[in-house]
Parts: structure tokens; sequence; C-alpha cells
């Protein structure tokens, strides 16, 4: 018989949606959500709690409570190390790839290319890439592991929940912006830890501890026979019946069907330097940073939360098979559609169905929310950033004139076309990959991902790296990576209990091995290319690769003949430890007094200039009280606002109210002076900047969190 949800626990979970609500109309309110940056960047004012929960939280969606639970009950350990990788992973990314994105000035990933290279062939490659991978690995599979929860809980159908829960994410993710997902990812993260842990003591009271989950864990085995009479099954192969001999070890031989340890090392490792380096998802809220030593405490912050869902989902998960063995075990395809509706296994409803048995009435509601909460983090996330890679990646290149409140709009109708496609999708994903969820994620991911992370740590680690070796390079990699993929595909796996025909390059050759192949092909490629092309130009590498991160910063002028006001002739900035004064030369040899007083609306453009012709990218993207539009590159440029036409003051309230929900906005400018916007051109050096006491911290948390990570890889692998 079905556990049902009572009235307390959906009184707790109608207050968590009250409270969600309250922080995301709450962070409405306050914040600026009018300019690219205060939608897109959060005002790049985040403080590194609140983005370490967010980095978390944007990570372990529901797809993971039901995907690694489901793989812990279906072969042990070994899915517990992709969490440990991410702990490593995430400290590259805080000490290496940030700080060279602050230092380059940009928004989205697919604009780093671009400035990295030159062009926008591979910007528009890694946009379209980006958004394919998160409609088909990400938000199909949040969808459809969220309403598998609901549907386990409340007995509602699959795409009736799917409906109920993005409503009010969409909601929150157009309305509210990067501010509204980190608020309210922030509660939700310590909903999460604090029901997730909940349901651990409990269930580890009930089999006696961590050593006896792992003896009987390897006993945990279905009654075929009695399975066969309470069902009345007519097909006696069975399969699947006993836990694998190394389901108590994470990293196993090369062979392994699950997690290959060569394979993980030279090949998923390098396909995770994609997601946890250079994804928008999860890199944009490290953007949002008020410097960077925040940037990097976030992802110290994270990297510890990393070490939770080993004994938060995966045990959990691994006690859900000891204690219904006879369901998550299925012994054939036509056991397990009787059980829970999919011939490819049930796996994953381990943890919904460890929740409903074992949690009782006031818990379950909280634990219900927990669930929620955790889709409603990664669907947030998800809708920002990719609409974020749309407006200023897709859609700005090809309106060029667009408006800031054009590309707000874009950005928030482009949410409701990828919720669409999700739901179209939902119905391929409950029949893939043995009922194991979160390695029919990984798969994908490492079909398509590994050449990506090639080039980015080549942009980054290597100046002789062109435009050409990364163009070649990738659509080689891509092009491997989509025959194998599109061959996965059509020859689907068999049932458990039928022969397996496929040709042997496909059912011998692990994932694993094929994002190893990927990886090095695609570097291979592109480092003999672009040794047979011209090298990039100094401007291209300027600020774009680790050796340049902490280097004098010179703007050349884009032509001594243009507007004198345009900020064209050599502006020196320098970094240094002890936060010595930034200099300026004055544009045109003009003095500091002499344009002291001049005023915004005096001018009619003002933006920096570079060699092609385009605006340079700023960090200082001021919030202030200026109405922006914005650049392909998220530049925001002051235009003259006296050829701008006049409001009517007597506008309908109706329209008032549309334009407030949605951030629109306009205000008069303020009076500042053409000195303070030149000295927003130093903002991104100011954010690089560390105290020594403050370094010394950060790099404690560094060793200490790293050894932790190493520690974990050695004492479940050995």
């Amino acid at each position: 018989m079905r556990a049902v949800l009572e009235t307390a626990d959906i009184a707790i979970v109608a207050l968590y949606f009250i409270l969600v609500m309250g922080i995301g109309f709450f962070a409405m309110w306050k914040s600026n959500r009018s300019t690219v940056s205060g939608y897109f960047l959060a005002g790049r004012s985040m403080t590194w709690v609140a983005i370490g929960a967010s980095l978390f939280v944007s990570n372990i969606g529901s797809e993971h409570f039901i995907g690694l639970a489901g793989s812990g009950a279906a072969s042990g350990f070994a899915v517990g190390a992709w969490e440990f990788n991410a702990l490593l992973l995430l400290q590259l990314l805080g000490w290496v790839f940030i700080p060279i994105y602050i230092r380059s000035g940009v928004y989205t990933m697919p604009e780093y290319l671009s400035k990295r290279f030159g062009g926008h062939r591979i910007q528009v490659y890694f946009a379209a890439l980006s958004l394919i991978l998160y409609i088909f690995t990400k938000l199909s599979v949040d969808l459809y592991s969220g309403a598998l929860f609901i549907q386990e809980s409340l007995g509602w159908n699959l795409y009736v929940s799917v409906i109920l829960l993005i409503g009010m994410t969409a909601l929150l993710t157009v309305t509210g912006g990067l501010v509204a997902v980190i608020y309210t990812d922030t509660l939700q993260a310590l909903l999460m830890i604090v029901g997730a842990l909940t349901l651990m003591i409990i269930s580890m009271m009930e089999i006696g501890g961590f050593e006896e989950v792992k003896r009987r864990y390897m006993l945990a085995s279905p009654n075929v026979t009695s399975i066969l009479l309470t069902y009345n099954l007519s097909n006696t192969n069975s399969c699947n019946v006993h836990p694998k001999k190394d389901a108590l070890k994470m990293l196993r031989n090369p062979t392994d069907e699950d997690v290959p340890w060569p394979g993980f090392i030279l090949g998923q490792t390098p396909a995770s330097v994609w997601y946890w380096c250079a994804d928008q998802v999860i890199v944009q809220r490290v953007l949002a940073a008020k410097n960077i030593a925040h940037a990097k405490g976030s992802t110290l912050m994270a990297g510890f939360l990393k070490l939770l869902p080993m004994f938060i989902i995966v045990v959990p998960g691994m006690i859900s098979r000891i204690l219904f063995a006879d369901d998550i075990a299925c012994i054939n395809p036509e056991h397990c559609m009787q059980v829970c509706g999919s011939r490819a296994g049930c796996s994953n409803i381990a943890y919904p169905r460890l929740v409903m048995k074992l949690v009782p009435v006031g818990l379950r509601g909280l634990m219900m929310a927990v669930m929620i909460a955790a889709l409603m983090s990664d669907l947030d996330s998800i809708f920002n950033s990719a609409s974020t890679i749309f407006t200023l990646d897709v859609y700005k290149l090809i309106r060029k004139s667009a408006s800031s409140r054009e590309l707000m709009i874009v950005g928030r109708i482009f949410v409701a076309f990828m919720v669409v496609i999700s739901i179209a999708w939902v119905p391929i994903i409950v029949e893939m990959q043995g009922g194991q969820m979160y390695l029919y994620i990984q798969e994908v991911a490492d079909y398509l991902t590994p050449p990506v992370a090639a080039l980015f740590l080549l942009a980054i680690f290597w100046k002789r790296c062109n435009e050409q070796g990364a163009f070649y390079g990738g659509m080689a990699g891509f092009v491997l990576g989509a025959v194998r993929l599109t061959l996965a595909f059509a020859y689907r796996a068999p049932e458990c209990d039928q022969p397996d025909n496929r040709p042997g390059f496909i059912k011998d050759i692990h994932y694993m091995y094929v994002a190893t192949a990927l990886f090095w092909v695609t570097g291979l490629i592109t480092v003999i290319v672009s040794l047979l092309t011209p090298p990039p130009t100094k401007e291209q590498i300027r600020t774009t690769t680790f050796w340049s991160k902490k280097s004098l910063v010179v703007k050349e002028s884009c032509s001594p003949k243009e507007e004198p006001y345009k900020m064209q002739e050599k502006s020196i900035l320098r970094c240094s430890e002890n936060s010595e004064a930034i200099n300026h030369v004055i544009p045109n040899g003009k003095s500091e007094d002499s344009i002291k007083g001049l005023q915004p609306e005096d001018v009619n453009l003002l933006v920096t200039c570079r060699e092609e012709g385009n605006p340079v990218a700023s960090l200082g993207h001021s919030e202030a009280e200026t109405p922006v539009d914005a650049y392909s590159n998220g530049q925001a440029a002051l235009m003259g606002e006296k050829e701008r036409k006049k409001e009517t003051e007597d506008g309908g309230r109706y329209w008032k109210f549309i334009d407030w929900f949605c951030g629109f906005k306009s205000k008069s400018l303020s009076k500042r002076s053409l000195r303070d916007l030149m000295e927003e051109e130093a903002v991104c050096l100011q954010m690089l900047e560390e105290t020594p006491q403050v370094k010394l911290i950060l790099n404690i948390g560094l060793f200490a969190v790293c050894s932790l990570g190493i520690f974990m890889f050695v004492y479940f692998s050995l």
C-alpha cells in the first residue's frame, strides 16, 4: 500500500512554498533587475556564503537525490567518485579559472572563447552546445526526477507533476534574475542539508550503523520465489539479483561497467572540467562575487559541502535496497514494470521509497519540501544561465542594436521555450540507462563535453593556441562525439534478461574511454593546427590566459581621429600586492581638471575601444542609476538620453506594475563625472586584490579541502 502525505506534511510543504516565494519577491524588490549585470550577475554583490550555498544546490538537484541514491542502490559506492572529484575541481575553478574570467571582464563562457580567440564561430558553437546539454541532460532529467518523487508520494500523473513544478520556478527566475536565484538557493541549501541528514540518521538507526550497512548491502538480494508468486509472473528469467562483488569500492578495475579507474581519471575528470570550470550554471554564480576572495571562499565552502552527498544520498540509497530489495532490485523487466512503471529498472525509486516508508508524519513533509527545493534550485539555475547564454551570445549577435529592455524580454521568453522542449524529452529519459538516471546524464555529457574541456584548458594554459586550431579541434571532437552518441541511441542496451547483440565497439568500450579519446584527439588537433597557422594577437591573450592574469593592462586607441571623449588613448592600470594607487592617463592628453565637471548628458557615447572596434568588456558594469544598453559582450554603454523618447507620465497603472514586476525601469541620469566612469575600468583589477591575511586563510582552506578529497578517494577505493 502506498504511503501518502498527511495534513501535517502538506502544511509543511505549503509553508516552504510561502517562504521561497517571499524570499524571491523580496529579492525582486531589493535588487536592480533592469540591467544586464543586475539581472544576469546579481550586480556582482554576492558574498561567499550565499554563492557557496548556491553552488551546492545548483549541482545537487532532484536528479542527484533520485540518481545518486538509485546508483547507490544498484551498484554501491562507485557513484560517489563524481562528488569527491567535484570537490577538487571546484578549487581549480576558484584558483585558476575565475581570476581569468574576472580579468577578462566576461559575462558568459561563450563570450570568453570569443574574446580569447576572436571571431564568433567558436562562441556560437559553444553557446549552442551548452543549450543542447541543458535541455537534454539537465532540464528533462530534473523534471522527470522531481515528478517521480511526487508520483511516488501523491500518486499524481507524471506530466501533471512536471507542469506544476515548473510553474513557480519559472515565475521566480523570469522576474527576479540571479539575485532571486541565489537568495532562494541559500534557504534551499539549509533545508536540503537538514532534511537529508535527518533521513540519513533515521535510516542508519534502522540498519545499525555504517559498518552494518556495508555488511547487509552485500546480502541484499530479492526473494525471487516470493516475487514470482506475488506478481504472478510468467517470465521466470531473472537478472541483477545479487549486488556486485566490488560494490564497496569506488574506483574499480579497468573493465568495470560503472567506474573503471583509468577511464575515470583520464576521461571523466577532463570531461568534468567543463561542468565545474566552464559551465555557465556554475561559473555565473561565482562571477557574482564581490571580489576574488569571496569567489575563492565560495568554492571552498561548496567543496566542503560536496563531502556530504556520499553519506546523505548514496548511503541512504544503499539502505533502501537493504530494506526493500524485492522492489528496488526488481528481477526482470516484467516485474520492474509492475513495481515502478519502467522496464529498465526501479533503482530510481530508492530515495522516495525510503522517505515514504521510513520517515514519520511531519518529517515526511519536510523531505517532500527538500525534494522540491532540490528541483527548484536546479531549474532556476539552469533557466537563468541558459537565458543569459542565449540572450548575450546568440540573440545579441543577430540583433546588434537590441536595447537592454529587449534583451531582458528575450531572455524571459527563452525560458518558456526551454520548458516546452524539456517536457517533450521526458519520455525518452524514463527508459534510458537501465533505470540509473545519473549514469545517463554522465554518458551523454561525456560524448559532447571533453572537446570543450580541452579547448578551455589550452586557451588558458597555452598562449600559442589560436582560433583556427580551437575551431577545427573542437569540430573534430564534436563530430566524433556526436557520432558515438547517435550510435548509443541507435543501439540501445537490451533488457537485462535478453542477450546483448550490439557491436563490440558499442558494448565493450566504456563511455569514459570514449571521453578520454575525444579529449586527447581534440587537444592534439588543436595543437597541430595552431602551430601551422598564425599565432593569436597580443590583444587576444592580454587578459585571457593564466600567464597574463596579473600583467599590466594597456588599452590602445582605436583611432586618433575619433571623438575626443571616447577614452581612446592609453590608459594604464596597475594592480600590485599592496594595493597601490591606480594611475590614469586622461584621454587625448586632456588634463583631469578640464574634464572634472563634464557630466554624462554631455557625452553621446562613452565606451572603451579595441582593435576590431567592438567594446572591451569592463567589470565595472554600473548598475547605478543610468539606463543602459548592452553590447554583445555585456558591456554597458551610456547613450545620449536626449535622443530617447520621453516616456509619458500618465502611463496606465497596469503597465507600470508589469514593468516593475519584470524589472524594467528607466531613471534619469545621475550626476556622475567622467572621472567616476573612467575609474570603473579599474574594477576588474581591484576585484583580484587580496590581503596577505586573507590569502593565507584561503590557502589553508585549499590545502584542507583537497586533502580531504584525496583521502576520501583512497579510503573508498582500497
